[in-house]
């Protein structure tokens, strides 16, 4: 492939723009197109002279591009994946790859099956402290690991739950936001093998969750536990510490923490607790904390489709490894319901 890689955006709303600005600062690639019905997309794509297209189908009929951003809403992710699979163009899909676990399913093996890349929008793998951590959990830095445990507290305001939508089952944080956390937990802790989960929905009286309690086990043995709730004000969490999204204000804090026989791992303060000398809690503890340069993960990700797409490499978040992040959400809402532990497929 010679020039730069042609993506095609599908969905304009706010993560729709972000990958648009993302495409924007990644050398080697360029917005093809916006794809979305409203009449506020076909005119900002007139104002930026980018080509518009109603629907994916009319883009990829009329002017193929080399690849395709789905960030579309979440019911049409499977349909438009299949239409990228049948069109042989490569997708990143914004998480969650699907709504029902069997329709993702199908999508991922129709991909594979053709030999047309997809991946899902899991961005924070991307993060060079996720690379940098991960990497030395490999190296054996933290010895066996034993534990891990998660926060996500934060205060959603009143008016994000003036869309209606925010307020009913499938619209909280279980499906929206701990998604993300249980993925970056898979990728340094391990598989999760059985979830038990505990929610509330006290304080608002909304049909949806806003707090909930997870106990998880990983295949190689180590436990952890995760708090999760929308309706607290604290620095404890992923958007808050991790300086990913203007946004959100950053606090400074760390949200997960990892320990093994060796030492123990702070995230994203990338700060590991060790003894020098004999490990003993008699004896002194020594805190290491280690710099990553700050790299925006969604123009990573992006760089990364652009190279995938010119088969220089494979997806670092595929649509199968998609799949088995939402089976473990799949399991968390399981649990809930039946207030059973339950194994992840």
């Amino acid at each position: 492939m010679t020039g730069p890689v042609r993506i095609a955006v599908a969905g304009a709303g706010l993560i729709g723009r972000r990958h648009m600005e993302a495409i924007a600062a990644t050398p080697g690639a360029a917005l093809h197109s916006i794809i979305d019905p409203s009449d506020a997309a076909r005119d900002h794509a007139g104002l930026s002279g980018i080509r518009w297209y109603r629907s994916l189908a009319e883009a990829l009929a009329a002017n193929k591009p080399d690849g395709v951003v789905l960030a579309t809403p979440n019911q049409l992710h499977v349909e438009n994946g299949l239409e990228c699979v049948a069109a042989g163009v490569p997708a990143l899909i914004e998480k969650p790859l699907a709504t029902d676990l069997q329709a993702g399913h199908d999508l991922v093996v129709a991909g594979e099956a053709a030999g047309v890349p997809l991946l899902v929008g899991h961005h924070r793998r991307h993060n060079p402290l996720i690379a940098a951590a991960r990497k030395q959990i490999e190296d054996g830095l933290l010895g066996t690991l034993v534990a891990a445990h998660g926060m996500f507290w934060l205060m959603k305001p009143d008016d994000y739950f003036e869309t209606d939508w925010r307020r009913q089952p499938g619209g909280g944080p279980i499906f929206l936001n701990l998604i993300h956390d249980v993925d970056l937990l898979r990728h340094l802790v391990g598989e999760i093998v059985s979830v038990q989960a505990l929610v509330s929905g006290a304080v608002r009286g909304h049909a949806v969750e806003e707090t909930a309690a997870l106990v998880f086990r990983f295949e190689n043995g180590a436990l952890g536990t995760f708090s999760l709730s929308d309706t607290i004000v604290a620095p404890w969490s992923w958007e808050l510490t991790a300086s990913e999204n203007p946004a959100y204000p950053p606090t400074g804090q760390s949200c997960y923490f990892i320990g093994g026989t060796h030492g123990s791992m702070e995230l994203p303060n990338l700060k590991v607790w060790t003894n020098p000398g004999a490990r003993s809690w008699w004896e002194p503890i020594s805190a290491t904390r280690y710099p990553v340069a700050h790299q925006d993960p969604l123009t990573r990700q992006i760089a990364q489709f652009a190279r995938v797409i010119r088969g220089e490499e494979s997806p670092l978040v595929s649509a199968r490894e998609g799949l088995k992040t939402l089976e473990v959400i799949d399991a968390v809402q399981r649990s809930a319901l039946s207030g059973q532990t339950v194994t992840v497929p």
